[in-house]
């Protein structure tokens, strides 16, 4: 029992997780540029884009519940870490635009294994102690994606569009080995079979269902714009190709840091959903700043700002999604959640693209900011009525 609480056993998963993310991300801030010199449109690259979030909503779900009836994790760890590695070769392998898109769909049923990679790591920590447990795994995810997508435009650049396919490879070769060693806990095997009507009723739990549809949009703004058209934005107003890594940086910095304090500081400071408010007004002004923007600095600056609100929402979206949930059911939960906002994943750079094709790239962001304002909509709505319920309570109890 007191293995689980190891400092080697977290380092080595946190060491582990930042691998399978780094194998992801390495060739993101290229993927867009790359498909649009291969011929692609802005809706292709869309549908490129969003079958990466479609093949999530597809196979997260079923991964948590498997996961949760089996009652291990290790195994669909490492097959994730097999099919990431898969994706990328199979892009470096290929200059088809038919594969291409079957080698990003791969990439979406590794992430889709992200669910055990979070409840296993969870269970490394005490119940007080879950944000804590989130911040530091969102850290380590955050990282991956910062240094991955920093070097992704220099490598390019250096060796040609397929060397980060090539790279993230090898590295997720690095990965398979690193997950066989991860620590998962036998004593799983005492526990009584979770029953499938159970866990359906996780499913329905209210909070799980309001952060999932928060998350749906925040994932849609993320993916339609640093993780899918501001690099070919930046390119637009007369960046240079290895230029990207700065404006990377701008964003992924800022980023990092919100994700690593949000849980420790930020949630304390200004409660949940007040937080949730605020981050996602700030996103909304800045997402619709985007288009204005012709300098590098100022672009720089944006997405630096950017990066720090949408990163004070994810780590806490993770923890808010599972507080409520019993131990043995939180795959479940993870994975009904996972599985959600996966559909933002795909659905918005989807959407997004066909803007892009009809309008110009500038109707993407418009598009996103629009998201962050229906975000805080909901939140108001969702507060006001909580606050006349509590009201009404009081007036009976009274």
């Amino acid at each position: 029992m007191n293995t689980l609480h190891t400092a080697p056993n977290r380092f080595l998963f946190l060491v582990l997780s930042f691998v399978f993310w780094f194998s992801h991300f390495i060739y993101v801030p290229i993927l867009s540029p790359y498909l649009e010199s291969m011929g692609g449109d802005y809706a292709f690259i869309g549908i490129v884009l969003g079958s990466y979030g479609l093949m999530q909503f597809l196979f997260r779900l079923p991964f948590g519940i498997f996961s949760d009836l089996v009652k291990v994790r290790k195994p669909f760890i490492i097959f994730g870490m097999v099919v990431s590695t898969l994706s990328c070769m199979t892009f470096a392998l290929t200059d088809s635009l038919g594969w291409i898109l079957l080698s990003r769909s791969l990439a979406g049923v590794a992430a889709a294994t992200w669910v055990a990679f979070t409840i296993l790591f969870s269970s490394y920590f005490a119940e007080r102690d879950l944000h804590r447990a989130m911040g530091s795994i969102s850290f380590a995810v955050v990282t991956a994606q910062l240094l991955g997508m920093m070097v992704s435009g220099y490598i390019v650049d250096e060796w040609g569009w397929h060397a980060p396919f090539w790279i993230g490879g090898t590295i997720g070769l690095a990965g398979i080995v690193l997950s066989l060693f991860i620590f998962e806990t036998k004593e799983r095997i005492q526990r009584e079979p979770v029953k499938l009507k159970e866990l359906v009723s996780v499913m329905r739990e209210p909070v799980l269902l309001k952060v999932s549809f928060l998350s749906i949009l925040a994932h849609s703004i993320i993916f339609t714009t640093m993780f899918g058209f501001t690099p070919t934005y930046a390119l637009k107003i007369g960046l240079q190709t290895s230029e990207i890594s700065i404006i990377i940086f701008s964003f992924m910095i800022p980023h990092a840091i919100a994700t690593l304090f949000s849980g420790k500081i930020f949630v304390p400071l200004f409660g949940q959903w007040k937080l949730l408010k605020l981050a996602f007004g700030l996103t909304a002004i800045f997402t619709f700043c985007t288009p204005f923007i012709d300098t590098k600095g100022m672009l720089c600056l944006f997405q630096g700002l950017n990066g720090f609100s949408l990163g004070i929402l994810f780590p806490l979206f993770l923890g808010m999604a599972v507080e409520s949930i019993p131990l043995e059911r939180r795959a479940t939960a993870m994975g009904a959640y996972q599985a959600i906002y996966a559909l933002g994943m795909f659905a918005g750079p989807f959407i997004a693209g066909v803007l892009n094709s009809s309008l110009g790239i500038s109707a993407g962001f418009y598009f996103s900011g629009l998201l962050a304002v229906v975000a805080v909509f909901f939140i108001i709505v969702w507060n006001h009525n909580e606050s006349t319920a509590n009201e009404q309570k009081l007036k009976l109890n009274g």
